[in-house]
């Protein structure tokens, strides 16, 4: 029962499926002062390189995303394609995971973030647009249950590519950096593409201005909000031929079934068209589930995986092209550098944490960790983490419950908010690093989930005060619906955390 839920959720969520043309210059009557948008907190939307750079001083990003469930087969489904390459400078490939919370395991999130790949919002049961409740709830129930710092979730994709103006004001109120929820749709070769950079969000949106009401000429204007495009494929059919999310399960050119072939040639060709031209990125969007050699009742066929990375193989065999995360793409468009100059661009770089291996400490770190993960037995679907399982399942509602706590053992420490994953040990409730920054900030401990009211034997954290002296997330400022002030401020203490050591 379980493997169906999870099939029929991931099958019925074709997200990105277009059929043309999302928007249009005269929908988008959109208008910007370059003089007065400036990087890196304002950008036009446009088709030109950030920085007036040269295209040919320009890398060629090709972004790679994953969206729904963090599980062993779709992580197995990225690496098909990603584990074996690595960037000009010699760093091994990262991707962004636009992650919901049914039916992933927490220990999985936890891992892969530790390994240097972005983890995104996708909300926490896959609903198009989505409530505040559902935005926030996943938030927090990343930071609780896998440890993923508040500050290192940037970014937002909504189910089904199902957003409105609200969703994009959502996102503002809790801080997010960045929405990936519209298309790009019109080839960059067409004068009215709407291939634009990314962009910030102080002039309105300029896509998916003929699908989205309340969108464009000017709206939503939401000053310093980024909007990372979804660049299409195009085949033969030019802008009535567009392939958006998961490429391979389309047919091309017209045609009544799926031809590999077909895929790879308008690929590749959508790819050079961006590459010759003004260098915008191209992405890669995907659900890994359809491509899982090791979830049952799937069976992609090897020609499309074959394909999938012979695309791969030939992009990288072109110069300058780098296949990055969102975050990554976005560092490089708020701050950019001729390609001559990214061997030594500090996002493009992979740092590791140093952690000694023989230390026994539940941190995302597979050697590290082995024999100290909680497994939480829900019926639905059950999951592993290393910060204690909860009473009850995660909800909107209750996205950070008490923890239940196994005869013999005690609570489990979440991350605080001056101790980064790798290095703080929920077990010990202690940080392997010191804190870096002038206030002292307490060491000893990241609550333990709940509110710790009526109780439920939960302990908050300690108040905090940013390093940089910053307000705190604003995810308990009253912009989490339905939840009570006790569980807001109990969140806050349980599920509060920063990356401050760099790893």
């Amino acid at each position: 029962m379980r493997i169906f839920a999870l099939l029929c959720q991931v099958v019925t969520a074709q997200d990105g499926s277009i059929s043309g043309p999302t928007s249009s210059s005269s929908a988008a009557g959109y208008s910007c002062d370059p003089t007065q948008c400036q990087l890196p907190n304002c950008n036009c939307a446009s088709t030109s390189p950030p920085g007036g750079l040269s295209p040919s001083d320009v890398p060629q990003f090709v972004v790679f995303t994953a969206d729904d469930a963090i599980q062993s087969y779709t992580i197995d489904s990225v690496n098909q394609f990603l584990a074996q390459r690595k960037n000009p400078n010699g760093c091994p490939i990262k991707m962004t995971y636009f992650t919901s919370l049914n039916y992933t395991n927490y220990t999985l999130v936890t891992d892969w973030y530790v390994a240097g790949n972005e983890i995104a919002d996708h909300t926490m049961t896959h609903v198009g647009s989505p409530p505040a409740d559902e935005i926030n709830g996943n938030i927090i129930a990343l930071n609780a249950l896998a440890g993923i710092p508040l500050d290192a979730i940037q970014g937002f994709r909504a189910p089904y590519l199902n957003y409105t103006a609200q969703t994009l004001q959502l996102l503002a109120n809790v801080d997010f950096t960045y929405d990936s929820s519209s298309a790009s749709s019109i080839p960059v070769t067409d004068p009215g593409t709407d291939a634009y950079w990314p962009y910030t969000l102080d002039n309105g949106l300029a896509n998916d201005c003929l699908t989205v009401e309340g969108i464009c000429k000017g709206l939503p204007k939401i000053p310093g909000l980024w909007e990372i495009p979804m660049y299409a494929f195009f085949d033969n059919l030019g802008v009535d031929g567009p392939h958006l999310m998961d490429p391979w399960l389309d047919t091309a050119n017209g045609a009544s079934s799926v031809n590999d072939t077909a895929t790879f040639e308008y690929m590749q060709n959508t790819f050079t068209a961006h590459y010759t031209g003004n260098r915008q990125p191209i992405g890669l969007y995907t659900h890994p589930i359809h491509l899982s050699t090791t979830y049952p009742g799937v069976d992609p066929p090897n020609s499309t995986i074959q394909m999938i990375n012979e695309y791969l193989d030939w992009v990288q065999m072109q110069q300058d092209v780098w296949i990055v995360s969102n975050e990554q793409l976005l560092a490089w468009v708020r701050n950019p550098v001729p390609v001559s100059e990214l061997d030594s661009f500090e996002p493009l770089k992979c740092p590791t944490p140093q952690v000694d291996p023989s230390l026994k400490i539940c941190n995302g770190i597979p050697q590290n960790e082995a024999g100290l993960l909680e497994e939480c037995d829900f019926p639905d679907f059950p999951f592993f983490t290393c910060y204690g399982c909860p009473q009850v399942e995660v909800s909107p509602s209750n996205p950070n419950p008490p923890q239940q706590v196994p005869t013999g053992q005690q609570m489990r420490y979440r991350l605080p908010a001056n101790c980064s994953t790798p290095f703080w040990d929920p077990i010990a409730g202690s940080c392997l690093c010191q804190p870096i920054g002038p206030n002292g900030a307490n060491l000893t401990g990241g609550g333990t989930g709940g509110d710790g009211f009526n109780g439920s034997g939960g302990t908050p954290t300690p108040t905090y005060i940013n390093f940089n002296g910053a307000s705190p997330v604003k995810l308990w400022s009253g912009s989490l619906v339905g939840m009570t002030s006790a569980l807001a401020v109990g969140a806050f203490g349980a599920a509060t955390g920063w990356v401050l050591v760099n790893v």
